[in-house]
């Protein structure tokens, strides 16, 4: 097989020819067809998150081992599989989900393998779909296609089902009352196509690039707001119409979760999902005295992903913008997602 490997951080990926991995087990062998390009790609190129005042958390210290095929939003053809697999046929187009755990644990077994404590994630802490073959552990991790664009639906196994997992817990609200989703990049793309499709009718996108907005308005945002100033919280307050109720960070850095945690009315919850990095001072007698809660919500699980595409077979989700490379410009592709110029996703496909 060949890869598109991380050989060290922060350096260019290299292209390398590896031994095609044999399934073994439930394992199934997919041919690669679409492989997303994810910020948490960044991270795993550059070898590190940023905690603030903790200094940097390397992520060799978490697990990662290089080299490494990056790439955790996959879609491929079955080509083969282990023979305790069944149910499979041969070139099944199949969504791979990638938050995979150790298989055995009570999370995994009740289908919340993001939750595991020792998580096995395809594009992490294996090899995933910068490659022309990915390995998933067993069939119960792949979700047909169907009759969705495959490049599509490779963003459902990261974007999609991370922000269908943050929007559940922030719904059921009533559908008038605004969400502000901060980010319009393709996670704030992929939630506001989300709350669209389950109903919700007042949605404030919040970013710092006027072209993303611009691209979340033609994607039914009801409100947008260009972050940037020491006024940014009373501007997305005086759009929202006041405080709010929901807001999802999906950047997640040092300023949106400053203001995004402002935004709230009492009573608020700010979900966090991105991992941009940084820290958040509160003064704490604030949460207890406007009863606010912050939550962190990590990926998704499988049940998750089937939901989601599920729905996006019924044609109420609708799409977002895809731009489409050759896996050979993966590091064009992460040049340009790092520079912020990428509207909607970079899906790198095989043809």
């Amino acid at each position: 097989m060949r890869a598109w490997a991380v050989i060290e951080t922060g350096k260019p990926l290299q292209q390398v020819d590896w031994p095609t991995p044999e399934p073994v087990g439930k394992q199934v062998l997919l041919e690669v067809t679409h492989a997303g390009v994810c910020h948490s790609d960044l991270h795993i190129w550059e070898g590190e998150y940023d905690l603030g005042s903790r200094g940097k958390m390397k992520l060799v210290d978490r697990g990662v081992v290089l080299p490494l095929a990056m790439g955790h939003e996959i879609v491929g053809k079955v080509v083969k599989w282990g023979p305790e697999a069944k149910g499979l046929t041969v070139g099944d187009h199949m969504i791979v989900f990638p938050w995979v755990g150790c298989g055995v644990c009570a999370v995994c077994l009740a289908e919340e393998d993001n939750m595991c404590l020792k998580p096995r994630s395809l594009g992490v802490y294996q090899n995933g779909g910068y490659a022309t073959h990915v390995l998933a552990p067993e069939p119960r991790h792949l979700v047909p296609v169907g009759s969705l664009d495959p490049a599509l639906a490779a963003t459902y196994a990261c974007s999609g089902v991370t922000v269908f997992s943050a929007i559940n817990k922030v719904l059921p609200m009533p559908p008038e009352e605004p969400i502000a989703l901060v980010g319009a990049g393709g996670l704030g793309l992929n939630a506001l196509a989300v709350l669209k499709a389950l109903g919700h009718k007042r949605i404030v996108m919040v970013d710092v690039s006027e072209a993303k907005l611009a691209a979340a308005r033609d994607a039914g945002a009801t409100e947008t707001v260009l972050a940037g100033g020491e006024d940014t919280t009373a501007r997305i307050v005086e759009a929202a119409g006041g405080q709010l109720g929901a807001v999802i960070d999906l950047v997640n850095g040092t300023q949106t979760a400053r203001f995004a945690f402002d935004a709230l009315r009492k009573g608020g919850k700010l979900v966090m999902v991105g991992l941009f990095g940084g820290e958040l001072a509160i003064p704490l007698p604030l949460m207890p005295i406007r009863a606010l809660t912050i939550q962190g919500s990590y990926v998704g699980n499988p049940k998750e992903l089937r939901a989601l595409v599920a729905i996006a077979e019924t044609g109420a989700l609708p799409g977002i913008p895809i731009t489409a490379m050759p896996f050979p410009e993966a590091n064009t592709a992460l040049n340009r997602l790092r520079d912020g110029s990428v509207v909607g996703r970079i899906v790198l496909t095989a043809a």
